[in-house]
């Protein structure tokens, strides 16, 4: 049974449009940060101690603004907007400058996936113009790395996760696709290493642990889907889990590795246990779908929240830490 769920800590509000992404920046002695994305393609950076918003970047020429995320230290964001740009901003000292900016050419909502390569170097992939096309590049500088189009029609590339391996010499990419299919690549040898239908329809959103190998993804449907990676790199599906109402936005897994939340279209954040997926708790306070979730990652574990965006232009924060105990 799912327990009493409890109230919001307190919600952010202004942001003048549905939130469609979420990014926490809690490290160290600065400021605690989130940053978010709106539909009105606003970049709003809430200071989590005023619990106001200190910074608004008007960016994407109004367009959606689809997934921030930030580069080294919040002092650089990256934002990609369905005006088909990726754009990296300088935001220190007051700043809210354009440093450079990626055409993508997609018209899809699929959102980028960043992995840090060195201090100085991450690998950036989005979908790119042609329907199953994802392209990689490194950045700063635009570096092209390689394009990766499967041999079948599988529709348009709806999620990425880029990761690193702890044994291999390069990154691999997870992709979720427009008939259910999800595809692991090899992005050093730019090869397909396995294939799996996880989903009648679109796979809306991915999450992978790169610690177990274990990966949830989710669709239109009423069910999430939870897979893994054997030892020879091939998906295999695992568990279903039945949802009470059709529709995920997006899934997130806590750095813990303890807790997994859910974007609900019902407009609900649910929240599992990871190791066994078994339901804790459903957060109700959105009146519309809910667009976005993410975890914080506050050293202090008394001080980590989720966070969940909705359309209807608030975000909510919750206290869950203390969930993580014991979730089975």
């Amino acid at each position: 049974m799912s327990r009493p769920a409890p109230s919001p800590i307190y919600t952010l509000r202004g942001a003048g449009g549905p939130l469609n992404t979420l990014h926490f920046s809690c490290h160290g002695d600065v400021t605690p940060l989130l940053f978010s994305g709106t539909g009105k393609g606003n970049i709003h950076v809430w200071n989590l101690n005023s619990r106001r918003a200190e910074k608004i970047i008007e960016g994407h020429s109004g367009n959606s603004v689809i997934w921030v995320s930030t580069l080294q230290s919040a002092d650089t964001i990256i934002s990609q907007g369905r005006d088909m740009q990726v754009c990296r901003w300088d935001v220190s000292e007051g700043r809210s400058e354009l440093v450079e900016s990626v055409w993508t050419g997609s018209v899809g909502f699929c959102q980028c996936s960043l992995l840090e390569t060195s201090s100085a170097n991450h690998l950036l992939a989005y979908a790119g113009e042609q329907m199953e096309e994802v392209k990689i590049i490194e950045l700063p500088g635009k570096t092209a790395v390689c394009t990766l189009v499967p041999e079948e029609k599988l529709g348009m590339v709806m999620c990425l996760k880029l990761w690193q391996p702890d044994s291999g010499p390069g990154p691999l990419l997870l992709a979720g696709y427009e008939d259910g299919s999800l595809l692991l690549w090899d992005v050093t040898q730019r090869s397909k290493l396995s294939q799996v239908k996880a989903h009648a329809e679109p796979v809306m959103c991915l999450t992978f642990d790169t610690t177990s190998l274990r990966g949830v993804s989710g669709s239109s449907e009423k069910t999430l889907s939870s897979w893994m990676l054997d030892e020879q790199s091939n998906l295999q599906l695992q568990d279903c889990v039945t949802l009470v109402n059709p529709g995920v936005s997006q899934l997130c897994i806590r750095k813990d590795r303890k807790l997994l939340a859910s974007a609900g279209w019902d407009h609900r954040v649910r929240v599992f246990g990871w190791k066994k997926l078994r339901p804790l708790a459903v957060l109700q306070y959105h009146t519309d779908m809910v667009l976005s979730v993410a975890f914080s990652d506050h050293q202090d574990p008394r001080q980590r929240v989720l966070a969940a965006g909705s359309k209807d232009q608030r975000i909510s924060l919750w206290s869950i830490y203390n969930e993580g105990a014991d979730t089975g």
